[in-house]
């Protein structure tokens, strides 16, 4: 079972050195069969070069887009390449690039993955969970929208629906990606990880989570998430969602 690790990376120079160390760490210490797509977005600091120049253990492919077009094209872009070669039961994995988000989980929800589940969650509301640094804007946005969806949606064994760090069995991903073609993701922002979570589950997919530890205090610069806007698309595709908008 191969695991690809997909980093969609802005501007971030500072945490994608640290990061990319502790995957290799992880990669050695589990003795993966793994590698890693840094997907940079259009950086405009040394990200590219950084990812270009990194040297370890565990194979770094680099894509590069220019210019900057936003997370939803990176994940859209990445996800794509990501699954080219790969058997079916294979992995994929989106993380966040800015080293909040320990790889070392990555070993259970690969786990969870091989005892069934077709996309597993790194999930911040889940007992055994915890977030340290994250500002107060983002604590409530993410409880808020966790919670409606509990409410108005309520997938089985969900708690955390805007979290983009997320194992995808591959042969569920590329199903989800050739039923709906050119709108697998139409959105403009992180609401795009919503979009995915809904569309994925729209195909019948076994889901399931592991409690993360969210270190947002490692986090170097500010977050690049425009909460307001994220919310107001958010409650767009939970409507979407709910009259059948996006059904393929």
């Amino acid at each position: 079972m191969h695991i690809r690790i997909v980093l969609p990376a802005y501007n971030e120079e500072e945490s994608l050195p640290p990061l990319l160390h502790k995957i290799n760490e992880a990669y050695n210490y589990y003795h993966w069969d793994a590698s890693v797509l840094v997907v940079n977005d259009g950086s405009k600091d040394n990200t590219l070069t950084v990812a270009q120049n990194f040297k370890a253990d565990i194979p770094v492919e680099v894509l590069d887009i220019q210019p900057n077009s936003g997370l939803a094209n990176a994940i859209n872009m990445g996800m794509r390449k990501a699954v080219q070669g790969l058997k079916d039961t294979d992995i994929v994995v989106t993380l966040d690039a800015d080293d909040s988000q320990t790889p070392f989980l990555i070993q259970r929800m690969a786990q969870q993955v091989a005892e069934g589940s077709d996309l597993v969650i790194a999930s911040r509301y889940q007992p055994g969970a915890r977030i340290k640094g994250l500002k107060k804007s983002r604590t409530f946005f993410s409880w808020a929208a966790g919670f409606l969806f509990r409410v108005l949606v309520g997938f089985e064994g969900i708690r955390d629906y805007t979290c983009g760090f997320r194992a995808y069995r591959v042969d569920m991903l590329k199903k989800t990606i050739a039923v709906y073609g050119d709108k697998f993701i139409t959105q403009k922002g992180f609401g795009c990880m919503v979009e995915v979570l809904l569309k994925v589950a729209g195909q019948s997919a076994t889901m399931n989570e592991v409690p993360m530890i969210l270190r947002y205090d490692l986090k170097q610069g500010e977050s690049k998430m425009n909460v307001k806007k994220t919310m107001r698309q958010t409650l767009k595709l939970l409507l979407d969602y709910k009259t059948g908008k996006l059904k393929p």
